[in-house]
């Protein structure tokens, strides 16, 4: 995303001969839309209701999400390449730094949407290929984002508070061991797939316990600081981001499992899906519930949109997966309608969103940097 602005003018006032240069404050936080729509399209293909036309949909969405994809992609390019100083800002802005897992789950949403619904227009073989691609390269920055912050939060940052953002990057890992098992079988026999399985585990532990260790501090925060500030407070959903996802990963386990490890485990990790899926997901939507509400309340108080609001999107698709893999392997219907309720509800959430950010690109107000003066025409006596 780039846009037009001054770069040598006064302050508020530019002159006709100005030179135009792309927006000095493009940050990671705008991956979030692209998680937010390739969440609508892979939740929706797995949706376990028949709805005539649904894959097509999802399969258009996808395609959105890729194109998008590569658009931030090409941009946070050039925005490292001709202003590295205020990509680098980012790192040291605590605020804007945990952002960063959100260009891990980007190219990993996108990866795996590419193999659930992409392969109807490109084909598996291109499907594999590029998923593997996406895979790769979005669990590595996902990694080194699982280190690298929570060490600048350390060592450099100056924390007030605890932020639901925190959350971002110990989460990235999650998304890799929820999507990993979908190359299972692409990956040859033997060693390579038990390995990979056991990697996304391995994954699946990192951020299980990373976000055991960060929540409470959320929560506290809530409950004994200050109230977030309006224009933060949609965040307040990413906590359901690991709670949906580690339901959906101990789902995926239980499939990928017989077959690749000796059959206790295999039937260890079935029992696990149920055991830890059911009560992770009862949490999920008391948190849905206690979220919500405080949104409305900021609502009420003047809350206005913001790129935070793409927090209403991937969290929520994160359920909608975990109670799609939950009524698979329990059979009950309440978790089909679950999913179907939470769908609904994401898809509400992406096009309200996706609208308002749409708006806010034409108007030039989303691509200001924050508290910026926007430019106006220089008057003549």
């Amino acid at each position: 995303m780039a846009t037009l602005a001054p770069a040598h003018s006064v302050p508020g006032v530019t002159t006709p001969h100005a030179r135009w240069t792309p927006v000095r404050h493009l940050g990671p936080n705008w991956y979030a839309s692209v998680m937010g729509t390739a969440i609508v399209a892979t939740a929706g293909a797995t949706l376990p209701v028949d709805v005539p036309g649904l894959r097509t949909a999802c399969t258009f969405v996808w395609a959105l999400s890729f194109a998008m994809l590569l658009t931030l992609l090409a941009a946070r390019t050039l925005h490292w390449t001709h202003h590295h100083d205020q990509a680098r800002a980012h790192l040291a802005d605590p605020a804007m730094a945990p952002f960063y897992g959100c260009v891990s789950m980007a190219l990993l949403a996108v990866g795996g949407g590419t193999l659930l619904v992409g392969r109807d227009w490109i084909g598996t073989p291109a499907a594999v290929a590029v998923d593997a691609v996406l895979f790769t390269a979005g669990t590595a920055v996902g990694l080194a984002a699982a280190v690298a912050v929570p060490y600048l939060m350390v060592a450099r940052h100056r924390i007030e508070a605890a932020s639901p953002v925190w959350l971002l990057p110990v989460v990235a890992p999650m998304v890799s061991a929820a999507l990993g098992p979908l190359l299972l079988p692409h990956v040859p026999e033997g060693q390579a797939r038990t390995t990979l399985l056991l990697a996304c585990y391995a994954m699946f532990g990192i951020s299980l316990l990373a976000t055991l260790v960060m929540l409470p501090l959320v929560f506290g925060r809530l409950v004994t600081g200050a109230p977030l500030p309006l224009a933060l407070t949609p965040t307040l959903f990413l906590v359901l981001g690991p709670l949906g996802q580690s339901t959906t990963a101990a789902n995926k386990f239980a499939d990928a499992a017989p077959g690749l490890l000796p059959a206790p485990y295999a039937a260890g990790f079935s029992g696990f899906a149920v055991l830890f899926g059911v009560p992770v997901m009862g949490f999920a939507l008391l948190w849905l519930a206690l979220a919500g509400a405080l949104v409305l309340r900021a609502r009420r108080q003047g809350m206005g949109f913001a790129m935070t609001f793409w927090a209403f999107t991937f969290p929520v698709g994160t359920c909608v997966t975990g109670a799609e893999g939950l009524a698979q392997h329990t059979g009950l219907a309440a978790f089909r309608w679950l999913a179907v309720g939470l769908y609904v509800l994401l898809l509400a959430a992406w096009l309200f969103a996706g609208f308002r950010t749409v708006r806010g690109l034409l108007s030039g107000a989303l691509l200001a940097a924050p508290g910026a003066p926007r430019p106006v025409t220089a008057r003549t006596r």
